[in-house]
């Protein structure tokens, strides 16, 4: 079972006092502006107006009417959980919390005049900027596929109406059709995501009758997270209907022809596929990027101690868009930094005592039903970037009652954390 610290770890703050000790920017009110409302700009919103609601005037900048969050999303396309079941209102930020979220996209960033651009031609002023983009997709990382191809070869990789077009084509795949999964390079979000994904289509289509159905994940790596796990669970489960084939095997992906759902290799056409998803290489959000707090990975730097940006002191980046040490890109560990972040700014502006940062991440995945396993460990701040104190993994020799239990976990975190983000 998931140990107590850490779990506790993951949905809990930094240790601080409960005692201000001075007024916020002389009594007024710090204008804290926050973009994307995620699990960690929400997250963030949410523990600062907890905290200190005296003391940040807070806007939360996101586009959607609802989050609907990527994680539990394989288990969507499975067929496991409805879309309703991972689509959550943003109300309470605003009735209980007094959050302002404004329904716009942020397109650019004046560092200089501290002001955040929106799509609809408003700006808004901040004294401190949180940015919480998560991930863009680089549309010209898999030859022959763009953003004009994402519908008819889904990536999946933001859920919503992505995840909906993948589920009603795996739907659609008759038995023996052949499914191509293009998984990413590193780094990405969610590292366990592509083989959970696999996992939950061929215990789909095992359900449906279609056994004889093959899914090919064509893998850039040469090792993916939980391997042993997955391909165990897929030996056990799927027999000869799951097979991994990584760079050194098929050379290069040459092209994708969405027209013929085809894809070409350095060794193999693969021609005629049922079903293609293309998850390309990934970035961080284009606000990011546009306003030059990304670095030569495509991803944001941040000091590991409060999530401030290295290029600017009155900006924090947080969750999938930051350069993350050890830890993976997730939903908890986004959380994660989102409670570091606030306590820094509960700290600095509100006066609150902060204790050393500590970060916590777990990772669910389901390989069958009541068959889950997991992944994740403890992290602290050390020589500028988030290292690794803890870690832990499920085992090959667990039982059947420790891998129900382990779905019973992922099952509880899920509703923890999203009254933990949204309230």
């Amino acid at each position: 079972m998931l140990s107590r610290r850490v779990f506790n770890g993951l949905l809990g703050a930094t240790a601080m006092s409960a005692a201000l000790s001075r007024p916020a920017l002389g009594g007024a009110k710090a204008r804290i502006v926050v973009v994307g409302a995620g699990a960690g700009g929400a997250t963030l919103a949410k523990v600062l107006a907890k905290g200190a609601p005296h003391a940040f005037a807070i806007t939360l900048i996101e586009p959607e009417t609802s989050y609907v969050s990527c994680f539990h999303s394989n288990l969507v396309i499975g067929g496991f959980k409805p879309i309703g079941a991972i689509t959550h209102s943003y109300d309470r930020l605003a009735s209980a919390y007094g959050i302002e979220i404004v329904r716009d996209r942020a397109i650019a960033i004046d560092r200089s005049r501290r002001e955040v651009r929106l799509s609809g031609g408003q700006s808004l002023p901040y004294d401190r900027l949180v940015v919480s983009p998560g991930i863009d997709l680089r549309y010209d990382s898999v030859p022959g596929w763009g953003k004009e191809h994402e519908e008819e070869l889904p990536h999946g990789w933001k859920a919503g109406r992505q995840t909906v077009i993948l589920q009603d084509q795996l739907a659609a795949v008759p038995d023996g059709g052949l499914i191509l999964i293009l998984a990413p390079p590193n780094p990405y979000r969610c590292p366990a995501a592509p083989y959970e994904r696999a996992s939950v289509m061929a215990c789909a289509l095992k359900a449906a009758g279609k056994s004889r159905c093959k899914i090919i994940i064509l893998d850039p790596k040469d090792k993916f997270s939980m391997q042993a796990l997955f391909q165990d669970g897929w030996d056990t489960y799927y027999p000869g209907m799951i097979e991994w084939i990584n760079a050194d095997m098929y050379d290069t992906i040459d092209h994708v022809d969405p027209a013929t759902r085809s894809v070409s290799t350095g060794f193999e056409n693969y021609k005629n596929a049922a079903m293609i998803n293309v998850i390309p290489a990934q970035m961080a959000g284009a606000v990011a990027a546009n306003a030059a707090l990304v670095d030569e990975t495509g991803f944001c730097p941040v000091d590991p101690r409060n999530m401030t940006s290295i290029d600017d002191a009155n900006i924090q980046v947080i969750g999938d868009a930051t350069v993350q040490g050890d830890m993976p890109k997730s939903a908890s560990a986004a959380s994660s930094h989102a409670k570091v972040a606030a306590h820094h700014l509960l700290s600095e502006i509100a006066g609150l005592a902060a204790g050393p940062a500590s970060f916590a991440n777990v990772c669910w995945s389901m390989i069958n039903v009541d068959d889950t396993v997991k992944v994740g460990g403890t992290y602290e701040p050390k020589d500028g970037r988030i290292t690794t104190i803890e870690s832990f993994v499920s085992q090959l020799d667990e039982t059947p009652e420790i891998r129900r239990q382990t779905q019973q976990e992922g099952v509880v975190w899920y509703n923890e954390i999203m009254t933990d983000i949204l309230g």
